[in-house]
């Protein structure tokens, strides 16, 4: 088991080296994210890998696969419809490695998130290094929910999600340099009787948290706010900025945005 161990550790920073090419980075990670998850299982309980695994299935879920849906969906509909199943399932498998191992380092920890603490039980808080873990697990919820709008049982589990990311945000606002800050904005702009000011509020702090340099916010706030409101010169100077960010940060994080706010950009007229 200490080697099964070592090798999660190993596993775990792999997971955080940075890559600014898609093409390179898309190819390489199916083989890692299956090895990844094979000794995750033998270590569910590990939070450095678990975190590693589910955000990668929930990076690969948004930039390969609902992404491609999207850009599908004008040419052949059903065949976006198969690639955003495909989405909703690798979103659930992140879900599920990330809530284990918050499970597993919290006992009743999922009882506790639905309001239903043992007795006795003090009020939930995440520490400091269940953040990262916590934070992938309320963002392929989110995923999962977004691609799921035909059952209702898993858009049920909305109020639970934007839970567990706040009590991320609670421990950590500024984490993933505004990625978490980021998240609380989109839910809370989707959720029902979501505050669209308290919103906005959230992705201006996630532009602070990021100093400027996470293109995600721009386009999160492009897609979230500017757009539902019919805003078309704030949805193209949020992409513009997404574009500019990208452009002087690059990552691979910010090229998948690049991307996506270029193509936003380019089917603007199918919006507005």
């Amino acid at each position: 088991m200490l080697l099964v161990r070592n090798v999660a550790d190993e596993l775990a920073g792999q997971g955080q080296a940075e890559e600014d090419d898609i093409v390179l980075a898309r190819d390489a990670s199916a083989f890692y994210l299956k090895l990844s998850e094979s000794v995750l299982r033998k270590t569910p309980d590990h939070l450095p890998l678990a975190e590693s695994v589910a955000g990668g299935f929930t990076q690969y879920a948004y930039a390969f696969v609902a992404f491609e849906a999207d850009r599908t969906e004008a040419r052949d509909a059903k065949a976006a419809q198969r690639l955003r199943v495909r989405a909703a399932r690798l979103y659930e498998r992140a879900h599920r490695h990330a809530m284990t191992a918050l499970e597993l380092n919290n006992p009743a920890f999922v009882k506790a998130l639905s309001g239903n603490p043992a007795p006795g039980g003090k009020a939930m808080r995440l520490p400091l290094d269940q953040v990262g873990v916590a934070y992938w697990a309320a963002a392929s919820w989110g995923g999962w929910i977004s691609l799921s709008k035909d059952q209702p049982d898993v858009v049920a589990d909305l109020p639970l999600a934007v839970r567990l990311a706040s009590l991320a945000w609670m421990s950590d606002p500024t984490h993933g340099k505004g990625d978490l800050a980021s998240l609380m904005g989109s839910f809370e702009a989707s959720r029902p009787g979501g505050s669209l000011r308290q919103a906005e509020a959230y992705f201006d702090q996630a532009i602070e948290a990021g100093h400027g340099g996470n293109a995600g916010v721009y386009v999160a706030k492009a897609e979230m706010l500017a757009a539902p409101a019919g805003d078309r010169a704030a949805f193209e100077a949020l992409l513009r900025q997404a574009l500019a960010v990208s452009a002087a940060h690059r990552d691979l994080g910010n090229e998948v945005m690049r991307e996506r706010a270029q193509w936003l950009l380019d089917t603007a007229d199918d919006r507005f």
